[in-house]
Parts: C-alpha cells; structure tokens; sequence
C-alpha cells in the first residue's frame, strides 16, 4: 500500500508540510496520493542511521550481502500486480515495459549478489616480503577494496524500476558494502515507496542493520540537504545534464569533496556510410525509426544524430527515414513537464538557420503525446551552430549530410562527450573506417557496428557512460558489474600481522 510517507530507516514517516501528487500521464490528471516532502530532520536522521549503519555492514561478509540483495529481487517479484499498476499509472508507460524493466532490476541485483559472493571482485594484490634484497629489502605489501561510505541515490525519471529505488545504482552500492539513502524521482513517487518496502523487507529477513537503506521525498532542496550532508560519501545520478551539473558543483564546494558519478546528456551519433545507404536505405531506414521512436524517444541512448555522406542516395534515405517514423503510432511521454520540454527543444533545433523539417506527425494528439519528427541540415552549417548539438530528449533525429570524409571526421571530433557511436556500415567500408573509429572512441563510451544504441545489456563487458556531458566520469560505468568500482577506494596494509589483516587478506 502507498502511503505518500518518507521511509527512514526502516520507518515511515511524514513530519513535513510540503505535499505533491504524482500524475498520470495518459489520463493526464494528478494521482490520489499525497505525498509529504522530507524535512531537514529527517534526511539528518536517515544519513546519522545510514552512517552507523555503515560500520556494521562494511564487514558483513559478502555471502550476507549476496543473500540480501537476492532477498530484494525476490520482495520485489512479490509486489506482484501492486507495483506494475503504480508504475504504468506514474508513467505513461505500457505493462509489458514495467514487466520487462521488473525483470531488469531483479536481474541486476541478482548478478550483483552474485559478484560479491567471493572476494574477487575486490582485485585484491600480492606481494611478498623481500628481507633479503639488495640494496634495500621489500616489506611485505597487500591490496583490497573498501566501501566509501553511505550514498546518496538520486532515482531517474525515465527508468522508474532499473534506475531508480533499487536500480543499478543502489544495487551497485549495496553489493560494496556502502548504505544508501535514495531521492525518489518525483514523478513515480509511488512507484519508489513500493520498492522501498521491498528493501525494508529484505532488510528485516536477513538481518541487515536498519539504516542501510533509507528513501525519501522531495525535489531539489531535498537533494541539495542530501548531497551537502557530512556523512554522505558520495552521490549516484541518472538525468539531465542541468541537474548532474549542480550536483556536482554542490559535492566539489563540500568541505570534503565527494565523487558524483552522474549519467547525463547525450545525443548518440550514429554513422551511416554511403555503400550501407545504397545497399539496404530502406531497412536502415526502418530499424532507425524503431529505434529512435522506441519508449517516445526517452532513453539516454536515444539515436539523435545521424551523419552520413551527401549523394544521389541521401535525400531518399532521409525522405524515407521520416516516412517510417511519423508512420508509427505516437506514444505518451512520462510527464506533462517532459513533454513540454521535448517541444520546446525540438523547436529550438528546427528553428534554426539551415535546418529543414523532413517529416513530423501533424496530428491532433492527446495531451501528453510526442509528435515524432525528422529534420536535416549541411554538414557545414551544423559545425558553425553549436546549439544543434543539444539533446532533444524525445522522438527526434537530425540527420546531417556532410559535404565528405574530412567535414565528417571534423565533426565527430568537435561533439562533446557521448554514451555511444554507431556505425552502419559495409564489409568492403571498414579499410576506410579506421579514423573514423579513432575519432569516434576518443568521444564515446560504447560503440556499436550495424546495430542500434538503444538498449544496454547488463553484463561485464559493457560501459555506459562517457566523457563529459554524457558521464562526469569517463572512467566507469554505471552498468554492469564494474559499477561497483566506483563506491570502493583502495587500501594497501603493509607488513600488517594475519591477526589484523581482512580475512579475505589472510594467506
């Protein structure tokens, strides 16, 4: 059951004034749900919990803490039909969404559970005392890795389940060993209290100190009291690069500077090359309008920019590309406010000098509907306008026809920082595509060959994350069992006894 309550250590409460309600995009209308906004005693009595909470859990042996993040995924599953209903009525989206994001999230957590059930994952070192050497002798030198402390968690607004209460994040950090304390997006606010009473139920059934796990209300002074906390020793962060930014600055200006490991912007280009055009346009054509309109366009790895080589082939490549996507049925964006925001973009890019609106949907559309668009531009007039190089977070491509090889290359190394790059390519194009790969890698996180950037497999081989904008920090992942890596620190004991050594040091 909802309750509109913070949860704070195992207890739900309510003691501030401050209320909101969640909307249902489809319908648009506001939720039954009041929910009550944090006060500043209640974050500071959720960090003091999760601080202390901290020098408990840190030594719980990793076994426990695999039994406790399985014991999540499986409170989780429980809330059954309850937590698939908050979460199409939170956000627009359809049940089979929720399902498959339900089953992503369980997933993560389970792997998780299973990475830290032995210590290796640590990457724990070696080196033997050396009495005997010459000139000087080597004392004995062994390395391991320890949680940072209690984390602050901020939920995503367009994975209400996988990145968000117990998404890759909180499940991440809880598998180092660290508490944390998330800040419920408020746009699925229910959604978050449901799986926080999951956590809270694993909590209990296997023993974990209560302040491990904390959820609370609020919008952005509730993260700012968070992120400034004392106690709090570092942050996680799904959204626009607006707000990953202020938390950045806010945790670099602390007394003590904290990591802030935030997935920000991106606009994922994609390179189509003239020989792919001319073999199979109108497949490419068909597969980037699924992919671009794909969950209304509202994916980090949203394909938003496609470059290709301008000749006899393009114009129909582009005319059929929008012919594909305003053919497919506009869907419900997640919120009234995002909605207005992917207008407001669009029309910022379309508005300017030299860009033409192949095709978009002119249709009358309920309230929270996005009208999927397609529009293209010169190669040269994008590089003299760097505000094409902006985000639309919605069911838009532009599609940016380079005059040859040189302006393309100039153009991939003059984006900022991406998630991915895409190359759509030919078996006989690779001998040609070797510095467009050398420029591309030096600019993204992850590149696919012949595939699409939308979806992002959970698994040790991927990285989701980029130079910035599109990470604040190009050297991890915030998917995949590597993410844990950014809530540890390494320690090194040198000529320490057994006695005093972590077991999982001794040898």
């Amino acid at each position: 059951m909802i309750t509109g309550k913070n949860c704070i250590a195992g207890e739900f409460s309510a003691n501030g004034g401050v209320e909101f309600k969640t909307i249902n995009p489809k319908l648009n209308k506001e939720n039954p749900t009041t929910f009550v906004e944090v006060t500043k005693e209640e974050i500071e009595k959720a960090v003091d919990a999760s601080w202390e909470a901290f020098k408990v859990y840190r030594n719980v042996p990793g076994k426990q803490r695999a039994d406790f993040l399985n014991a999540i995924a499986d409170e989780i599953l429980a809330l059954d039909q309850e937590l698939i209903d908050a979460y199409t009525m939170e956000s627009g989206l359809p049940e089979g969404r929720a399902i498959g994001e339900r089953g992503r999230t369980m997933n993560q957590l389970r792997t998780f559970a299973k990475l830290v059930e032995t210590e290796d994952w640590r990457g724990n070192t070696f080196d033997a005392a050396e009495p005997d050497r010459k000139p000087l002798p080597k004392e004995d030198l062994r390395k391991t890795m320890i949680p940072l402390g209690p984390v602050a968690v901020f939920g995503a607004s367009n994975f209400p389940l996988a990145y968000s209460t117990a998404g890759g994040d909180t499940a991440s950090a809880l598998a180092a060993g660290c508490p944390v304390i998330v800040k419920s997006h408020p746009m699925h606010a229910g959604t978050s209290e449901l799986v926080a009473s999951a956590i809270v139920k694993a909590v209990e059934k296997t023993g974990m100190p209560k302040g491990v796990f904390s959820s609370i209300n609020g919008r952005v002074q509730a993260g700012v009291d968070l992120v400034n906390h004392p106690k709090v020793k570092a942050v996680g962060f799904t959204g626009s690069i607006t707000g990953g930014r202020a938390l950045f600055d806010i945790a670099a200006k602390r007394e003590e500077p904290i990591p802030v490991f935030a997935e920000m912007g991106s606009i994922n280009p994609v390179i189509i090359t003239p020989d792919a055009i001319s073999q199979r346009g109108g497949e490419i054509a068909k597969t980037y309008a699924g992919s671009i309109t794909l969950g209304t366009g509202q994916f980090c790895t949203n394909p938003g920019l496609l470059l290709t080589i301008k000749n006899d082939n393009t114009e129909d490549f582009i005319a059929e590309l929008a012919k594909e996507t305003i053919a497919l049925d506009p869907q419900c964006m997640l919120h009234p406010n995002i909605k207005s925001g992917y207008e407001k973009k669009e029309a910022d890019v379309t508005s300017q000098s030299g860009v033409e609106v192949v095709g978009k949907v002119d249709a009358d559309l309920e309230p929270n509907y996005a009208a999927s668009a397609i529009a293209t531009i010169s190669g040269s007039e994008f590089l003299a306008n760097p505000k094409l190089h902006q985000e639309v977070f919605g069911p838009f491509s532009l599609v940016v026809q380079c005059k040859d090889d040189a302006e393309l290359l100039q153009i991939i190394e003059g984006l900022e920082g991406q998630l991915t790059g895409t190359l759509i390519a030919e078996d006989n194009d690779t001998i040609n595509l070797i510095e467009v790969v050398d420029a591309l890698q030096n600019r993204v996180g992850r590149i696919i060959y012949n595939g699409v950037p939308t979806g992002v497999e959970v698994c040790p081989s991927m990285q989701h994350g980029g130079p910035y904008p599109a990470s604040t920090d190009s050297r991890f992942t915030a998917v995949g069992v590597h993410a844990i890596n950014r809530w540890v620190r390494p320690v090194s004991y040198q000529s320490f006894p057994q006695s005093l050594l972590p077991e999982h040091l001794k040898g």
